[in-house]
C-alpha cells in the first residue's frame, strides 16, 4: 500500500505507516487540485493538513484512494459527503492540538494586554520607551470565549487560573468549566468582555460570521482574537475599528486567504497595524502537538487498512474493530434492511464459522465487519463484492 502525506506532516506519521508495512511519500507543500489529479491514481492513503482541499474532482481522479487523514482538527477542507460517497474513509485529530492552541491564545492575551509587540519593535529599532500608557494587567478582567468546544473549555479552565473572569456563548448547550458564566447571546457577551476569543468550526454557514456589526458591539478599547477559521472574520473591518482605536488590539493565527507553502508571500489588510499579532496559521504547531497528532491519525488510518476499524471516522459508519489473527471481511453497504441477513446466507451456504461481527449504520450507507474462522475461497469473495448493494468489500487477514 502507498500513502502520499503533504504539507510537512510529522515523521512520527510516517514511522507509524512503515511499521504497519505502508510505503509513504512525504511532500513538504500542499497541492493544488490539478497537482492531485495528476498525484494520487494508485496512492491508498492521503495525509493532509489544513492547506490542501479535496474536491470532487480530486476524489474521483483518485479511485485506488481508501482514507483521508486529516492531521489537523478541522475537516472543513474535505468535501466530506462526496469521500463518503466514493467509500473513502476522513479522520481527523480533533484533540491532539488542543492544549497548544489554548497556550498560544494565553499568551497573546498577556502580550497584547501589555502592548509588547510595539515594545520590541522599538526596542529593535534603538528606542528606549519605558512607558505605562495603555498598558494592563489582565487580572480580573473578562474574557468571552465564542464557542465552548474542545478548545474553548480548555482555554476557560487554563484563563480563570491567570485570573481572568470567563463568559462564553455557544449555539450547543455546554456544561460551564469553574466559574465560567454562560450568555444568553452572542450580543450580550460582546458587550461585557474585555477580550473576546473566537473558537468556531469551519462549516460554510460560518462563513463571514463575525463582521462589522460585531465589532461595533465590543466594549471600547477591548482586544480581539482569531484562532478558529479564517473565513469566519471580516478583516477590512477588524482593520477599521483598530485605526479608530475601538479596537485596542489583536491577534490572528488563520486567515480567509493563506499561502500555500513555506516562504511564499503573505498578505492581509492587518499588516503593518499597531498592536497586532500575526502567526501563520501555528496555533496547533507545537512539537509536541504535531508528534502526537501524527502518531494518532497515522494510527487511525494504519487501523482502517490493515483491520477495518473506523473508529473516530467523521463521514463513514464506525465500527472500532480490534486487532485480529484471523480472516476479516470489511463491507460497506448500502443502508437497506435485509443487507446483513444477505451477508451471513453466503457465509452460511459455504458453512463459514462467524467468529465475531459488528455492524454500524450512517445516513445512507452501513458497514459490517465480520471475523470468520478460516480463509474462504475465491467465489465467496466474489459474491460478497458483487452483491447488488455493495459499494466496497476488502478481505482483511487472509
Amino acid at each position: 500500500m502507498k500513502a502520499l502525506l503533504l504539507e510537512n506532516i510529522h515523521p512520527a506519521a510516517v514511522a507509524r505507516l512503515e511499521s504497519a508495512g505502508i510505503e509513504v511519500d512525504l511532500r513538504k507543500a500542499a497541492m493544488s487540485e490539478d497537482e492531485l489529479v495528476h498525484a494520487l491514481p494508485g496512492i491508498d492513503l492521503l495525509g493532509i493538513r489544513s492547506n490542501t482541499t479535496i474536491t470532487p474532482r480530486v476524489l474521483a481522479s483518485a479511485p485506488d484512494l481508501l482514507a483521508v487523514g486529516c492531521f489537523c482538527i478541522g475537516t472543513n477542507q474535505v468535501d466530506l459527503e462526496e469521500a463518503a460517497r466514493r467509500t473513502v474513509a476522513v479522520f481527523n485529530a480533533p484533540y491532539s492540538n488542543t492544549r497548544s492552541v489554548v497556550e498560544l491564545v494565553i499568551g497573546e492575551i498577556i502580550v497584547l494586554a501589555r502592548r509588547l509587540v510595539e515594545k520590541t519593535i522599538r526596542m529593535h529599532d534603538g528606542i528606549w520607551d519605558k512607558s505605562a500608557a495603555g498598558s494592563h494587567e489582565i487580572r480580573g478582567r473578562t474574557l468571552g470565549i465564542v464557542g465552548y468546544g474542545n478548545i474553548g473549555s480548555q482555554l476557560s479552565v487554563v484563563a480563570e487560573a491567570v485570573g481572568l473572569r470567563v463568559i462564553f456563548y455557544d449555539v450547543t448547550d455546554r456544561l460551564a468549566h469553574g466559574n465560567a458564566r454562560r450568555m444568553p447571546t452572542m450580543e450580550a457577551l460582546l458587550g461585557e468582555a474585555d477580550v473576546v476569543s473566537l473558537h468556531v468550526d469551519g462549516r460554510p454557514g460560518n462563513a463571514g460570521f463575525f463582521g462589522a456589526e460585531h465589532f461595533d458591539l465590543m466594549k471600547p478599547r477591548s482586544l480581539f482574537i482569531n484562532a478558529a477559521r479564517g473565513m469566519v472574520v471580516d478583516t477590512e473591518a477588524l482593520r477599521e475599528r483598530i485605526l479608530s482605536g475601538h479596537i485596542a488590539g489583536a491577534a490572528l493565527d488563520v486567515f480567509p486567504i493563506e499561502p500555500k507553502a513555506q516562504g511564499d508571500t503573505f498578505e492581509s489588510p492587518l499588516r503593518g497595524l499597531d498592536n497586532v499579532i500575526l502567526t501563520p496559521h501555528v496555533g496547533g504547531s507545537t512539537q509536541e502537538a504535531q508528534e502526537e497528532i501524527g502518531r494518532f491519525v497515522a494510527g487511525k488510518l494504519a487501523s482502517y487498512v490493515t483491520d477495518g476499524s473506523t473508529a473516530l471516522s467523521v463521514n463513514l459508519p464506525t465500527v472500532a474493530a480490534p486487532p485480529a489473527d484471523t480472516v476479516r471481511l470489511a463491507l460497506l453497504h448500502v443502508n437497506i434492511p435485509g443487507v446483513l441477513a444477505e451477508i451471513n446466507r453466503v457465509l452460511a451456504e459455504i458453512q463459514a464459522n462467524v467468529l465475531a461481527q459488528s455492524l454500524a449504520t450512517r445516513g445512507e450507507q452501513g458497514y459490517v465487519v465480520t471475523d470468520v474462522s478460516a480463509p474462504l475461497e475465491q467465489a465467496a469473495i466474489d459474491r460478497l463484492r458483487s452483491m447488488p448493494h455493495t459499494l466496497r468489500m476488502r478481505h482483511l487477514h487472509t
